[in-house]
């Protein structure tokens, strides 16, 4: 970099410091006249104009770093999460080839790859990387944490409990790995790790996203040895520690949800995407609150040989986002619905989303796409993909929001920290629900959690039928499974199916009164 594009860079960088978007634009665009290949101009315009909401001219610019092959490491770990938030899959990957052999990539972007293809759920990718990374240096905290998670994912809990209990020798103060090490399995009154946690959350100075990672930790072992009162205190340490971080307003869910009350519905166009055969691929949208049964759904759905699972994925989102020329927040948000309603190609949608799933598919007929948020994009789906089959999972309201409540997402579900929020989340999600079945008669099968899981059989029968495949017996052998599972439910879907004979929620009842008397305050 020549004097003076080092000196552009400087200050297009501190304009966007301040958030003076135009200015750093101007600035990076400078660049780009002078030296039109320079990738950090160009993942930083493709990170400005995502900020302001320009998703095509956002994802254009990524893609343009990608075909200039750059090699600064930072530029490249920023460039994968580019690629991945527009699900550019398959260029990732080719940038990965690019880099050569993994014994040449540099630890930090070994990391940095893996994650994003974690996201993509390509976990056993991921792991290659991590098993690279681990070789070049087998005591580095951030790659045994990283792999131990993939592990998780892949249902080999043994050797994800072996790299973490390593990372807390080596590192004993990383909360994350005390958070993680926590899910790996039941604890008992005799090993458990109680009294560490307990003294690590004493200690000063803790940020707020540490408390959590702590506090849930807690939380968990509390539950498991039974100690309800100690759980409840945990917990309601960690959900106001995470509530601190984020920011998030309940009348922003009620006006989305109007919004899309408010949107036109209509018939799609003719399936458009098809395999050997002219017979078109089916998706099937496993759709609800999170936490309402539906990675077991899928699971089960997984073990039929015309059916190819691939997770929770964005793609989708990354469609209408095309489509309207919107980065919106999260799977969507109001300005979206909004533009949508002003008129958009459905069809192209459709086709779009077929298009970029298709180099995860195999020879099967029916894919599973597994994001529970998507209930959010019913209409949508119904008029882009007239073919696709929609599973709602019901689940008894109570347990669907203690588990929310009691679970360490992201940033992506705010609401579900809060008593009081989560119950007036859940009562717009009932809401526009109602409104799907009214609005798309025919094309939304609600699956109970409850029946799913006394009666999987016949209420798989069910679930073929309304999908158009026959049921095949495989689908119930639910331990047989290999395949990769980056969810919450990651650790306990491993296991056969187990109907509850008294709900998770029961021995909380007091604690949860909030959540509660919210969710009764939408009941007719």
């Amino acid at each position: 970099m020549n004097a003076s594009i080092y000196e552009l860079a400087r200050r297009a960088e501190q304009h966007a410091g301040q958030r003076d978007w135009e200015a750093a634009r101007t600035l990076y665009l400078e660049i780009l006249r002078r030296q039109p290949d320079h990738a950090a101009s160009l993942v930083q315009l493709s990170y400005i104009e995502s900020l302001q909401g320009h998703y095509r001219d956002a994802r254009e610019y990524a893609l343009r770093a990608a075909r200039g092959r750059p090699t600064e490491l930072p530029v490249l770990a920023e460039l994968a999460k580019r690629l991945r938030t527009f699900n550019e899959a398959e260029v990732l990957l080719d940038c990965l080839r690019g880099l050569g052999s993994l014994d040449r990539i540099p630890i930090p972007l070994l990391l940095a790859f893996a994650a994003q293809l974690s996201y993509l759920n390509r976990q056993e990718d991921a792991l290659r990387l991590l098993d690279e990374a681990k070789r070049a240096d087998p005591d580095y905290p951030p790659t045994l944490m990283a792999r131990s998670q993939i592990l998780t994912y892949l249902g080999r809990f043994q050797a994800a409990e072996q790299d973490l209990q390593y990372c807390l020798r080596r590192a004993p103060e990383i909360a994350q790995a005390w958070w993680l090490v926590s899910r790996l399995r039941k604890q008992s009154r005799e090993a458990n790790h109680v009294d560490r946690l307990r003294r690590l959350l004493a200690a000063p100075g803790r940020r707020p996203e540490e408390v959590a990672l702590l506090a849930y930790a807690l939380h968990k072992e509390l539950d498991d040895i039974g100690d309800v009162a100690g759980a409840g205190e945990a917990l309601t340490l960690a959900c106001r520690a995470k509530r601190s971080t984020l920011k998030y307003q309940s009348e922003e869910s009620q006006r989305l949800v109007d919004a899309l009350i408010e949107l036109p519905v209509e018939a799609g166009a003719q399936p458009v995407a098809t395999i050997a055969g002219d017979s078109p691929r089916v998706p099937i949208f496993i759709v609800g609150m999170h936490r309402s049964g539906t990675t077991l759904l899928e699971q089960l759905l997984d073990g039929h040989g015309d059916i190819h699972g691939v997770g929770e994925l964005y793609d989708f989102t990354s469609q209408m986002r095309w489509a309207t020329d919107y980065h919106c927040r999260g799977v969507i948000d109001e300005t979206l619905v909004r533009k949508a309603a002003a008129g958009v190609d459905y069809a192209a949608a459709g086709q779009g989303y077929l298009q970029k799933m298709e180099w995860r598919l195999g020879k099967e007929r029916f894919f599973t796409d597994k994001l529970p948020s998507n209930f959010l994009n019913i209409g949508f789906i119904c008029q882009a993909l007239p073919q696709a089959k929609i599973l709602h999972m019901v689940r008894d309201p109570i347990e669907t929001c203690f588990s929310n409540l009691r679970e360490l997402f992201s940033d992506a579900n705010p609401y579900s920290y809060d008593q009081q929020e989560l119950a007036f989340y859940y009562r717009q999600y009932e809401r526009l629900m109602a409104h799907w079945r009214a609005a798309c008669p025919g094309r939304i099968l609600d699956v109970d959690y409850g029946r799913l899981t006394r009666d999987t059989e016949a209420v798989l029968r069910e679930v073929a039928g309304f999908c158009g495949f026959a049921f095949e017996p495989g689908m119930l052998a639910l331990q047989e499974r290999t395949r990769g599972v980056a969810t919450a439910s990651a650790v306990q879907v491993r296991d056969r199916v187990v109907a509850l004979e008294r709900p998770k929620w029961a021995p909380y009842e007091d604690y949860l009164q909030p959540l509660i008397r919210g969710l009764k305050a939408g009941s007719p």
